[in-house]
């Protein structure tokens, strides 16, 4: 093993924060739309379907689901997911404790009381756990998070969820373009929802897509979305007989998406999405390699069933008290790698852990949760870092961790 040198490297000049371009298809599209001012995605007297209808069909036929309903974001999916599955205030609501803010918001949103679940080292949700707390919580809906791409044992939580008669709705935020075992994520449970959030797999800037195949909860979610009585216009819908079931009995949110951001997220599918993926999981691959085997940096473990998109990378700092991992986090950004933390006392930025979500109104008893998350930093992975820069910010970590270390 190499010591580290006596006198630390010019910082790194990276910006980890960097999107892809919107392919030129996009582009064209959505100059149209400012052209002609269609904005809306409803129109009225002999209009026909726009641009989000459009990514409604696009993304059902791509993930192989019959429903889908485009909202103004991940998070208003989830919240409609919920409701739409019958979650009604009061009810509790299962879902893992490693997660960002707009999970335990969506569950907040619903009036819902969430129950959450312990991490496992591999920083996926503890089945143990998540089987002790179904049968004493008599929560009957999980809102399972696959959190920066880690997808847990699909076949063995579905299990348990049929065990219990827990519902299951997928937040897929960073899983667009991932599977367990060959089936999609989004596709396990009662219904997915995926983000278009800019640094995820397809930027709109903001968008949500929630894809279902029970006619039922997708008929509330168009009308709760703020289709008004301008439902037939969707692609990716129901019949109209389900649309009568609940046209009267289902509030407009008004949280739909419009045809500008569903234009720049069309040009974004398909053949884009695949490449994209497959550049994401190279860079993992690099910078996987550049940490691998370090000491006090620990990497989670990724089974051949998890087809994941690596958007990011999480590693654990292990062995290292608070105040070291502080100095180190520190170390690497005057080295020019920015590293998200979620052991920080307080809320930094877009990372948040259960200790700050204080509306909840009860403790957690969460006993993994403290040591794994303590020491979780994290790292996005844009489509710009070459081998080189890969290898160079493994090494300005590593180099980071060893003089705290020492």
């Amino acid at each position: 093993m190499n010591s580290a040198p006596t006198q630390a490297p010019d910082p790194l000049q990276l910006d980890l924060t960097w999107q892809e371009p919107i392919p030129a298809a996009g582009v064209q599209a959505a100059m149209a739309l400012m052209g002609n001012g269609k904005l809306h995605r409803y129109g009225e007297t002999g209009a026909k379907p726009g641009e989000a209808a459009a990514l409604e069909a696009d993304f059902a036929a791509e993930i192989g689901a019959p429903y889908c309903v485009a909202m103004n974001s991940c998070g208003s999916t989830m919240f409609a997911a919920l409701r739409c599955s019958g979650v009604r205030p009061g009810d509790k609501v299962l879902s893992n404790c490693f997660t960002l803010a707009p999970v335990p918001g969506a569950i907040a949103h619903a009036g819902a009381v969430p129950v959450l679940v312990d991490v496992t080292d591999d920083l996926l949700i503890d089945l143990d756990d998540l089987r002790r707390k179904a049968a004493s919580s008599g929560a009957t809906t999980l809102l399972l998070s696959h959190m920066r791409g880690h997808i847990c044992d699909m076949e063995a939580l579905t299990a348990v969820c049929a065990e219990f008669g827990v519902r299951l709705i997928e937040d897929c935020a960073h899983t667009m373009g991932a599977a367990w075992n060959g089936k999609a994520t989004g596709t396990w449970g009662l219904a997915g929802c995926f983000s278009l959030q800019s640094y995820k797999h397809a930027n709109s800037g903001e968008g949500g897509l929630l894809v279902t195949h029970d006619p039922d909860l997708a008929a509330q979610a168009v009308l709760l979305s703020g289709s008004y009585m301008l439902y037939a216009s969707h692609l990716a819908r129901p019949g109209a007989e389900v649309f009568e079931r609940w046209k009267y009995h289902t509030p407009n949110f008004s949280l739909r998406m419009g045809n500008l951001p569903a234009a720049l997220a069309r040009s974004q599918l398909g053949e884009v999405l695949r490449e994209r993926c497959m550049r994401w999981n190279q860079r993992y691959a690099w910078l996987h390699a550049a940490l691998q085997d370090a000491p006090h940096i620990r990497l989670p473990h990724r089974p051949a069933k998890e087809q994941f998109v690596a958007s990011s990378l999480q590693f654990g700092l292990v062995d290292l008290d608070w105040g070291q991992i502080q100095s180190a986090i520190a170390l690497c950004a005057e080295g020019g790698v920015h590293v998200k933390w979620f052991g920080a006392d307080e809320p930094v930025g877009f990372t948040s852990v259960w200790k700050h979500w204080r509306y909840f109104g009860q403790a957690q008893i969460l006993p993994n949760a403290q040591r794994v998350l303590g020491g979780l930093c994290d790292l996005r992975l844009p489509l710009s870092l070459s081998q080189a820069d890969c290898t160079a910010i493994g090494r300005t970590i590593k180099r980071a961790v060893q003089v705290v270390a020492n």
